[in-house]
């Protein structure tokens, strides 16, 4: 049977973000505010937003949008993900920075597999742990080899892009690395950035799962447990970020300065920009 990971309660000893609207055509989205920092301080409401993709957005999804005040939307998704699901909706007064968090031809077949084979191709490329372990890997993948779509973001954050959403097209991998990145940058615990990250299981806010000629409700219980490893949202798969990131540079102070070039004097920046005072 599938494993069910239910969402679990960040830790927030911060203010409480506004309650969330009732988007109709953008899902996963939330306030990342009120997260800890190491040093006692949190993340200030209002300036850092995450969610799914912007291209189904209703007239009154962009108006509250627009109500937020975003300087920047980042756009984690490629050139395959656009042609799938449409650009994001127009805001006015804000801009849109695209950095493809993955290459379109990466996965390609994959995918098309995920939504056009049939269940003896998925049981062949998904079962037996195989759907868990592609997600984890792909996960160090992004953190090993994005260093430097990683640092634009986190710079660009640090200088004027605040406040700012981060989305790719299920608001889940793509945008959840680059919102733990962000968090990592900022001081905030590891826990409390699994806690966030994995409210993305919410009924409300998790992913429609597109298969070819197939509405959701038809998917049967074999297909859709074979699916839910690349759907959920799992702490193992950030945890696999983490351990890169020590494995490969012994940890998060030497990942912010040699991997993403990360200055102390723009860290403070970022943490002027996104943090409460000390």
């Amino acid at each position: 049977m599938t494993q069910q990971i239910p969402p679990a309660p960040p830790t927030r000893p911060g203010p409480e973000p506004a309650p969330e609207p009732e988007l109709a055509g953008v899902r996963n989205f939330r306030d990342v505010g009120g997260l800890p920092t190491a040093d006692g301080r949190w993340v200030r409401t209002g300036r850092l937003f995450r969610s799914g993709h912007l291209a189904h957005a209703t007239e009154t999804d962009a108006q509250f949008l627009v109500s937020l005040g975003l300087h920047t939307i980042f756009d984690f998704r490629n050139d395959a993900d656009h042609a799938l699901e449409g650009p994001d909706v127009a805001l006015p007064g804000v801009r849109n920075v695209n950095i493809p968090l993955s290459d379109p031809a990466d996965g390609r077949e994959f995918w098309k597999m995920v939504r056009d084979g049939d269940l003896d191709q998925l049981r062949s490329a998904l079962g037996d742990g195989k759907a868990a372990a592609r997600m984890a890997q792909s996960y160090r993948t992004i953190i090993e080899r994005r260093t430097a779509e990683h640092s634009r973001v986190v710079h660009a954050l640090a200088e004027d892009s605040v406040p700012a959403l981060m989305h790719c097209a299920a608001g889940k991998d793509r945008a959840g690395l680059s919102v733990a990145v962000t968090l990592l940058a900022l001081g905030v615990e590891r826990d409390a950035i699994v806690a966030d990250y994995l409210e993305s299981n919410a009924p409300h806010r998790r992913y429609r799962v597109r298969r070819s000629g197939e509405p959701v409700a038809a998917h049967s219980p074999e297909v859709m447990e074979l699916l839910a490893p690349l759907f959920d949202a799992r702490a193992e798969y950030l945890t696999a970020a983490f351990d890169t990131i020590d494995l490969r540079w012994g940890g998060v102070g030497h990942y912010l300065s040699d991997g993403l070039g990360l200055a102390p004097a723009t860290l403070d920046r970022l943490r002027d920009r996104l943090l409460t005072a000390p």
